[in-house]
């Protein structure tokens, strides 16, 4: 079994492909009072609810997502009272992190953007191989049609 800080790599690995894998109109689903739904998160990634907040690297990151997507205009703006109590929570969260933390996190995001990508430019290259198969599987059952059509001199104009 995993200890402590293996789920918490775990979990974070898994929220960031999760965050990768989402479109603005995606996370536009999930909002709830102004955020991301917590409790839709951690349905969809597979873990407790609790790891959104006590996990401070998924705390940050969730907390730098959804500030992205108050700029991209796909959350709505925080109220100024909600913001002075978001910034301080991420104040907080951002001093117990490490300056190594915050590379780890970066890389992590950035692999699990690859993995992704990687992932669906796998699925997509052999859904293509499957098409093209099938096209030249087609194809010569066609050719051979041409060839008798041609030597028995019936070919339409």
């Amino acid at each position: 079994m995993a200890n402590g800080k293996q789920l918490a790599e775990q979990n974070l690995a898994i929220f960031i492909g999760w965050v990768a894998s989402k479109s603005d109109t995606d996370f536009r689903k999930i909002i709830a009072r102004g955020v991301l739904s917590r409790t839709e998160i951690a349905r969809e990634c597979g873990f407790a609810k609790s790891a959104l907040n006590q996990n401070p690297r998924i705390r940050n990151f969730l907390h730098t997502l959804e500030e992205q997507l108050r700029a991209r205009a796909v959350l709505p703006p925080l109220s100024p009272h909600a913001h002075a109590e978001v910034k301080g929570a991420a104040e907080t969260g951002r001093s117990e992190m490490s300056a190594t933390d915050q590379k780890k996190t970066e890389r992590t995001a950035i692999e699990g953007r690859e993995s992704e990508l990687l992932h669906r430019l796998q699925s997509e290259n052999a859904n293509q191989k499957a098409e093209i198969t099938e096209l030249r599987r087609r194809l010569s059952k066609y050719e051979s049609l041409h060839q008798a059509l041609a030597s028995t001199g019936r070919m339409p104009r």
